[in-house]
């Protein structure tokens, strides 16, 4: 099950980032008639659609994770294939728009992927190996669109990502089903994962209340840290590959060999990060602290970023994005996690949704000052403030989450913002 939502996840960021590597790599911007700030407008069209992620959330709860997710995936992959047909950058930015929406379902459904298939000990691991699918997606963009678009066009490019995503659509719906009627789940095994569920997480609280979950420390505790910790990877998926070429003079061959190693190093932080807190966990710490500790180390590593425009080396630049990416994924993996451990399951898609909707916001402010302003302050600016933001966001994630207690298993979601 998780190998099948890891696949997902990586033709989800797989279509998601070829837009910057097209950008990039071939003449569609020209052909477009769209500079720096059109193409800030068209990532924040993708943003806008994205921040709608607790309506994907709210839609997978109610309606159910097998059907939900393949009409959204079916949705990406179709809007994708679209974006070889377009004219103009204002059909480009709605094409994007509408993508960003579809797209949004990821999250909620690995979540509920992973609380549904996962006791608490093993849900941070799991997280860490579907988020590698983020990465590896980002990953294939250079490589694969640089070869479409030598072989092809850029128009090309889309139709043979959305393509592999229908393919990935069949599987699931032939493939995935719940521990509950899964055929090949031993009595042992299902048995094994219902009695790794906190006692909270199967509170029936019937359908998730979005004011409600405004109204908790929790949801704030993990909403805030990834406003500030997502514009990270949005600039790596969105900016990477222009500053390469741009700043750095990377051409096409250049950033089909280097623009994917921050995903690289990503991948290794969607690993790192639960490996850090299972080695605390053994060492006694509360299950909540740990992650919290995890993020913390993550991003204090971030703050390799403020040095990438400082550095005269591209490949020395190359570098420290890759610390960027490592860090990134070891506290975002982290913090997505945490849904599932402060939230029954009922409603771990809509807080998933609705922190989503927070962290996109984060990367839409993000890319559109990078747009309006790059062209006088330069990249320089931006990559410090990546630096610091997210040791903002651990100070918060220490001050608002409170660990459930032991003693009263439903803590973890009656505490109020407010006494």
């Amino acid at each position: 099950m998780i190998g099948l939502i890891m696949a997902g996840s990586l033709l989800n960021y797989l279509t998601r980032s070829s837009l910057s590597v097209a950008v990039a790599t071939s003449p569609l911007m020209a052909t477009l008639h769209m500079g720096p700030r059109e193409y800030s407008w068209i990532t924040g069209a993708f943003q806008g659609g994205i921040m709608l992620q607790p309506i994907c959330g709210y839609v997978l709860d109610m309606a159910g994770l097998k059907i939900g997710f393949a009409i959204f995936a079916t949705a990406w992959s179709v809007i994708t294939m679209a974006h070889g047909l377009a004219t103009g950058w204002p059909a480009l930015a709605g094409l994007r728009g509408l993508m960003g929406f579809a797209e949004g379902s990821i999250h909620p459904a690995g979540m509920k992927t992973v609380s549904l298939w996962f006791p608490a000990k093993e849900r941070g691991l799991a997280a860490g190996v579907y988020n590698i699918g983020a990465s590896f997606g980002a990953m294939l963009a250079p490589p694969l669109v640089a070869w479409a678009i030598v072989a092809y066009d850029w128009r090309a490019a889309f139709v043979i990502t959305g393509a592999i995503g229908l393919v990935w659509v069949l599987a699931w719906l032939f493939f995935f089903q719940t521990p509950e009627r899964h055929r090949g789940l031993s009595s042992g095994e299902r048995a094994y994962i219902a009695a790794g569920q906190e006692r909270f997480v199967d509170v029936d609280g019937g359908k998730p209340s979005i004011w409600r979950l405004l109204g908790r420390r929790a949801f704030w505790g993990i909403a805030l840290p990834r406003f500030l910790a997502d514009p990270t990877w949005g600039t790596l998926a969105f900016w990477v590959p222009l500053y390469l070429k741009t700043v750095r003079g990377f051409d096409l061959a250049h950033i089909a060999m280097f623009a994917w190693l921050p995903f690289v190093a990503a991948d290794l932080g969607c690993l790192f990060g639960p490996v850090v807190v299972l080695a605390l966990q053994k060492r006694g710490v509360q299950l909540v602290d740990a992650r919290r500790w995890a993020f913390t180390l993550g991003a204090v590593m971030m703050t390799g970023m403020m040095f990438v425009g400082q550095v005269q080396s591209p490949y020395l630049a190359v570098a420290l994005l890759c610390l960027g990416g490592f860090a990134h994924q070891t506290l975002s993996v982290t913090v997505i996690t945490m849904a599932s451990d402060l939230f029954p399951k009922r409603e771990v898609g809509t807080v998933a949704g609705m922190a989503g909707t927070f962290g996109n916001f984060g990367v839409l402010l993000f890319s559109l000052l990078i747009g309006a302003l790059v062209s006088r302050v330069g990249y320089s600016p931006f990559f410090i403030a990546l630096g610091l933001l997210d040791l903002l966001g651990a100070v918060l994630l220490w001050t608002l989450v409170k660990p459930p207690a032991l003693s009263d298993p439903t803590s973890a979601i009656s505490e109020p913002l407010l006494p």
